[in-house]
């Protein structure tokens, strides 16, 4: 399992490049979908860490509640693919010698 997922952080910003390449609108695509990522991503931080403060919790092993959210999971997954992405685009647009 861990090789598919190594495989699949490499694999899948190259993919975002050369589809990003073939068809110019896939970048203004990815880069909404990743500001829709960023937002859920930080609502769902944010009402975590708001409800443990209200509920004056004081095991903080209670945030790790919110590693079950499946959204929280997934926009994390694709910013990180996203990030790894414009990295990509960084080495191959803008090298300057």
């Amino acid at each position: 399992m861990g090789i598919i997922m190594f495989a699949a952080v490499i694999l899948i910003p190259i993919m975002m490049v050369i589809v990003q390449r073939k068809w110019v609108l896939m970048q203004t695509i990815f880069t909404g979908a990743a500001i829709v990522a960023s937002m859920t991503f930080g609502y769902i931080a944010a009402t975590s860490v708001y409800a443990i403060l209200e509920n004056e919790e004081v095991f903080m092993t209670s945030i790790h509640a919110v590693f079950l959210n499946s959204f929280f999971l997934i926009s994390g997954a694709y910013l990180g693919l996203y990030s790894i992405y414009l990295l990509c685009l960084h080495f191959t647009y803008e090298r300057k010698y």
